[in-house]
């Protein structure tokens, strides 16, 4: 049993504690969209090595963005909770900050449906960013995987939700 003092607001608890898959039966169809960001940081000379192409396993980027929009599509497999959806739009961005010497990754995941897809697009950067980590890691094992987080949610009953600290994204 859960030791939750508020199980009401969970929505994916049973009166029990248990776990369960929240009932979208009756829910309206709405258009959802979700965005997420998170970054990769690592050395200089590794990402110069992403921006010039020079990673032995291939180009960097263009596998993350494939291996994001798996990552957003198999959501439900991973997450035991989450419904299986049928996405409309998936939309992979990464942008190479010098200064801070990291690749920052941003997922836009979009549907019309019973329920959202945050966690979609949460997955998806996180896949992505893991997907770097792989094809870099020979040349830098000290990258580091951090600030994955939702900035933007629309639809629902729930309507738009903004994260009030996120600036706007430099493409």
């Amino acid at each position: 049993m859960s030791t939750l003092t508020n199980k009401k607001n969970l929505s994916h608890l049973d009166d029990q504690g248990r776990a369960k898959m929240v009932d979208i039966t009756d829910k309206k169809e709405s258009t959802r969209i979700a965005v997420a960001r998170g970054f990769i940081s690592m050395r200089p000379e590794t990402l110069e090595l992403i921006k010039n192409g020079a990673i032995a396993k291939g180009d960097v980027l263009a596998v993350a963005q494939v291996a994001g929009v798996m990552g957003a599509k198999k959501t439900p497999e991973i997450i035991p909770m989450c419904h299986p959806l049928l996405l409309s739009g998936i939309e992979m961005r990464f942008f190479c900050n010098d200064k801070a010497s990291r690749v920052e990754i941003e997922a836009e995941v979009k549907l019309t449906g019973k329920t959202g897809v945050e966690m979609e697009a949460l997955t998806a950067v996180s896949i992505a960013a893991l997907t770097i980590y792989d094809m870099c890691k020979a040349v830098d094992k000290g990258m580091e995987i951090g600030s994955i987080r939702l900035v933007r949610k629309e639809g629902g009953k729930s309507g738009l939700w903004e994260r009030e600290d996120e600036g706007k994204w430099v493409k």
